[in-house]
C-alpha cells in the first residue's frame, strides 16, 4: 500500500490518462505506418516503435499498480506532534550547523529541487516518529549525519 498526497494522486491519474489516451495511440499509429513500409525484419522504424510501445505499456502498468494500491492521506487527521508523511521538518545538521527543511513524502513525490524527500530514504526513515528537539543519527553515503529536529509542521 502506498500513501500519497491528494496532489500526487491527481498527478498520477493525469499522467496515466496522458499515456493511455495520447501517447499510446501515437505509438500505435507509428507502428501501423512502419508496418505499411514493407519488410519488418530490416525496418528500423517498426522496431523502434515496438520498443517505445513496450516502454509505454510498462509505464502504464506501473502507474495502474501504484494507483490501485494507493491511499490518499487525509491531512486533517494528521498531527504535528511527531514526524510523519507530509510533515515539513526543519532541522539543523549538528556537524556543520547548517539549517535545512524538507517535507516527507511518498517515493513517487520525492523531488529534492522542491525540498521533498522520500519517507523511504535513509533520512526519511530516521526522522519518522521522532519529535521536535530530538537528535537523530543517520548513516548516509557521505558519512554519519547528526540532525536536530527544530520543528515539525503540517
Amino acid at each position: 500500500m502506498e500513501y500519497l498526497s491528494q496532489e500526487c494522486y491527481d498527478k498520477l491519474v493525469a499522467e496515466l490518462h496522458q499515456l493511455e489516451s495520447v501517447e499510446l495511440p501515437l505509438v500505435r499509429d507509428a507502428i501501423a505506418e512502419a508496418r505499411d513500409k514493407g519488410d519488418l525484419s530490416e525496418n528500423f522504424e517498426y522496431h523502434a516503435a515496438k520498443r517505445e510501445q513496450a516502454r509505454l505499456l510498462g509505464r502504464i502498468r506501473f502507474k495502474q499498480r501504484v494507483l490501485e494500491h494507493a491511499r490518499v492521506v487525509d491531512v486533517s487527521r494528521l498531527s504535528a506532534d511527531t514526524v510523519q508523511l507530509l510533515c515539513r521538518v526543519e532541522m539543523t545538521n549538528m556537524n556543520n550547523n547548517a539549517q535545512m527543511a524538507y517535507t516527507l513524502v511518498s517515493p513517487h513525490e520525492a523531488n529534492t529541487a522542491e525540498r521533498k524527500i522520500s519517507i523511504k530514504s535513509p533520512i526519511g526513515q530516521a526522522l519518522l516518529g521522532r519529535k521536535a528537539g530530538e537528535i537523530v543519527e543517520v548513516q548516509v553515503p557521505a558519512g554519519l549525519l547528526k540532525l536536530r529536529i527544530d520543528s515539525i509542521q503540517l
